[in-house]
């Protein structure tokens, strides 16, 4: 579902006049905001499938410090996997690396720990591995790489649409005070329950992620 679409639809449920373009009125606009703050919402709700994606990272002998490009500085690791060593990199602390670099000489070879140390200058997460890189070997960051806001009218959801249309809803219901009836509180439960049914839905691509073991 496209951007308008989503804003048309809230409008729709509001009984408001549908656009031809998010920014043709203030109201419109309004519910635009609304739709990316809902957006965010629920894309931050699960880790979902559409939001899942694989960067890859290629060293180079002597340099600790890489730029994830891409990730902006919204995702979260899932894992992260050394190709060359065949193992999963262990996730270090800040005070780790500082002790790996500052208060020792560092250890050179196929990195097994990751670090995040910052942002590039176009808003890229950056990382530090250790032992610093000899040579090149490439790590593959599994990672839910979530979205930036819609902007243009065209621009499309990647998540279910449903939740994010009914959060947008019941945020203009909350907006407004009330909608012919209808409570911000009931909006908000039927929104809760959409979404709820989505990531169901969505989960059993991934049953062992709600798997708990003691």
């Amino acid at each position: 579902m496209t951007y308008l679409n989503l804003v048309n639809n809230v409008l729709k449920r509001l009984r408001e006049r549908t656009v031809s373009a998010v920014s043709e009125s203030a109201y419109s606009d309004l519910v635009g905001v609304l739709v990316n703050d809902a957006k965010a919402e629920v894309e931050n709700a699960w880790n979902w499938s559409a939001l899942r994606n694989t960067l890859t990272l290629t060293t180079s002998s002597g340099i600790f410090n890489y730029e994830l490009n891409g990730t902006g500085n919204n995702f979260s690791v899932m894992d992260v996997v050394s190709e060359d060593g065949n193992f999963f990199m262990e996730y270090r602390t800040q005070h780790d690396f500082n002790k790996f670099y500052l208060n020792q000489t560092p250890a050179n070879g196929i990195p097994r720990y990751y670090n995040f140390n910052g942002v590039s200058s176009d808003s890229d997460t950056l990382v530090d591995l250790y032992p610093k890189p000899n040579g090149v070997y490439t790590i593959y960051f599994n990672i839910i790489q979530r979205t930036g806001d819609l902007s243009a009218d065209s621009d499309t959801l990647v998540i279910p649409s449903q939740p994010v249309l009914m959060l947008a809803y019941a945020k203009a219901v909350e907006e407004r005070g009330e909608d012919g009836g209808v409570s911000a509180t009931s909006a908000y439960s039927t929104a809760a329950r959409v979404l709820n049914d989505a990531i169901a839905q969505d989960a059993q691509r991934h049953a062992e992620e709600l798997e708990w073991t003691v």
